[in-house]
């Protein structure tokens, strides 16, 4: 039986049902028609800009030149959702890493995912709406809805993500229809912070409660390239036979974090109204990234992108390992964690202590080691015996003695 979404109307916010296209913005799509004289844009004549031409150099040496066309296009105002050639290209990638069961899907690009995911969030979130969220979560989305009038809803979690039982309590327990989430925020691979990755049986009893329920997915996944093994373990978006997920992906963990690239793949619908916001915000992401981002992906292909991604999980795996050997070394008897599958985290929880907030913002800096206390990554920002530290930019040496030095701060704070 079909349960596809074809009315979003219930999922859209008031502001952002409010909002229209941009009179100017509307007309870039059609500078570009065979025989359109353009008067009404108002785009700065490009015979002024300086640049010429672009061109740049990988470690191994290649460069890699941005094709004379396409880089002139980049250079002024640019559709909104993005430059045409790595809208398709990530269309492709789309299509033959996650197969999706909805292959009619749109997508944009942002400045970063965060950027989408916020723009999303807005669109979803009306005054005094219940939304759902792991706990723990991303502590900069938290920050970000803690500024928005939503009430956060913590659905549980243990070692292999969302706790079903948890998340179907909450939505059968609703008493009104009216005011129950309409909404999902997850992590969907090497949670930040858990580093949890959910097996596909999880994410699949996930997904059947939110169709029960007729709840929307954002499935936020700048880790899911980072996992240790293949194949991957799929994606929300790779089951999602009712176009009501709407998924983030990031270049930030696998190219290059300052050039702010992340990507919107969802229904036409809603990825429309994250593109109406970017309209009124900032116009358009930056097309200087997406044009040196689409120079390597062309050079790559499809199948040298996936080489790249390879060496880059493969890079985090041998530090988690080499982290995870240390941690059992000094923390065993003082800690617990599970070892991560993907990503650059470990969720660490400390034995005998109820909140590692003064421990690790006070104790541990003054040994010279910087984490961040679980309590951060709570929706309610509570008390929290976990502390999020990350093994992606420490040498093996300097990790044994982060992780020595925060064994004597709780071995201090137990006496």
């Amino acid at each position: 039986m079909s349960m596809r979404i074809t009315d979003y109307s219930r999922f859209i916010s008031a502001r952002s049902a409010a909002r229209q296209p941009a009179a100017i913005r509307a007309l870039v799509p059609f500078t570009k028609l065979p025989g359109m004289i353009s008067l009404g844009a108002g785009a700065p004549n490009a015979e002024t800009f300086p640049f010429a031409s672009m061109e740049f150099t990988l470690k191994n040496g290649e460069k890699v030149k941005v094709d004379d066309e396409v880089f002139k296009e980049a250079l002024n105002y640019t559709p909104t959702p993005g430059l045409g050639p790595i809208l398709e290209w990530l269309r492709e990638l789309q299509l033959r890493e996650h197969k999706p069961p909805m292959e009619e899907f749109d997508i944009a690009i942002g400045t970063g995912s965060q950027d989408l995911i916020a723009k999303a969030l807005e669109a979803v979130i009306n005054p005094g709406d219940n939304l759902l969220i792991e706990n723990p979560s991303y502590t900069g989305i938290i920050s970000f809805l803690k500024s928005q009038p939503v009430n956060l809803i913590d659905v549980s979690t243990d070692g292999r993500g969302i706790i079903p039982t948890s998340l179907e309590i909450i939505l059968s327990t609703w008493t009104d229809e009216k005011t129950r989430p309409r909404v999902l925020y997850t992590i969907s691979t090497a949670g930040n912070p858990s580093g949890i990755t959910p097996h596909m049986d999880r994410k699949k009893q996930v997904y059947e409660i939110c169709r029960k329920y007729n709840v929307l997915i954002l499935e936020d996944d700048p880790y899911y390239y980072l996992q240790f093994e293949l194949p991957r373990i799929a994606s929300y978006f790779s089951i999602d036979e009712d176009a009501r997920v709407l998924r983030f992906d990031s270049m930030s963990k696998i190219l290059a974090a300052g050039m702010r690239l992340g990507w919107v793949t969802g229904p036409k619908p809603l990825v429309e109204r994250i593109n109406l916001h970017t309209m009124t915000t900032n116009l358009q992401p930056s097309t200087i990234p997406q044009v040196m981002t689409y120079a390597l992906l062309e050079k790559w292909g499809q199948e040298g992108f996936q080489e790249h991604v390879h060496t880059v999980s493969q890079f985090y795996r041998k530090k988690m390992d080499a982290f995870v050997q240390h941690a059992e070394k000094y923390l065993s008897g003082l800690a617990e964690w599970t070892v991560p599958e993907a990503g650059m985290f470990v969720w660490i929880k400390l034995n005998g202590i109820d909140d590692t907030n003064e421990l690790i913002t006070k104790e541990a800096r003054d040994k010279k080691v910087l984490a961040v206390p679980g309590t951060s990554f709570t929706p309610q920002l509570v008390k929290s015996p976990y502390v999020r530290v990350s093994y992606s930019n420490v040498t093996e040496e300097q990790m044994e003695e982060a992780l020595k030095r925060l064994a004597e701060c709780v071995r201090e704070a137990s006496q």
